[in-house]
């Protein structure tokens, strides 16, 4: 199951630089993870200091 991120995402960019995919990109107002590209690695989420990403 992809992750997603959530609101409470401080735009730190700690994700997008651990993800070996490349599957989140900095959105509109926050960073967004793509589902289809995300392998559910769980990086994205061990380095965010404030637990945004989750599992969708």
């Amino acid at each position: 199951m992809a992750f997603k991120i959530e609101d409470s995402c401080v735009n730190c960019g700690a994700c997008a630089a651990e993800c070996p995919v490349n599957a989140i990109s900095q959105g509109d107002t926050q960073f967004v993870i793509d589902e289809d590209t995300c392998i559910d690695c769980g990086n994205c989420a061990n380095v965010c200091p404030v637990g945004a990403p989750v599992q969708a």
